[in-house]
């Protein structure tokens, strides 16, 4: 089972920067475990979003890692623009009077 190890750092920044900058992946390595962790084939991702900084570990193989991280960056990005509609509207036709 793979394990999660996040890391921030969320230095103030003005609304513009998190507007016009997406989220994005600047790099997956592998790496040692963290800290109070064991087993192998660990990676160290970081994201970043203008100057907002996201540092990970994830363990598993390369093309996983990369894969969970992706739609990490995918769902921070969606989060930028406010939540998904959770309402299902149903138009009722109006009565037309006989």
């Amino acid at each position: 089972m793979a394990k999660l190890v996040l890391y921030g750092e969320f230095p103030m920044s003005d609304e513009s920067v998190t507007v016009s900058h997406p989220y994005e992946i600047v790099s997956v390595e592998k790496t040692d475990p963290p800290p109070g962790t064991e087993g192998s084939d660990w990676y160290h991702y970081v994201i970043a979003q203008g100057p907002n900084i996201i540092r990970g570990y994830r363990q598993g193989a390369l093309s996983a890692v990369k894969s969970a991280v992706a739609e990490v960056v995918e769902q921070l990005n969606q989060r930028r623009f406010g939540k998904r509609a959770r309402v299902n509207l149903i138009t009722i036709p109006k009565k037309t009077k006989s």
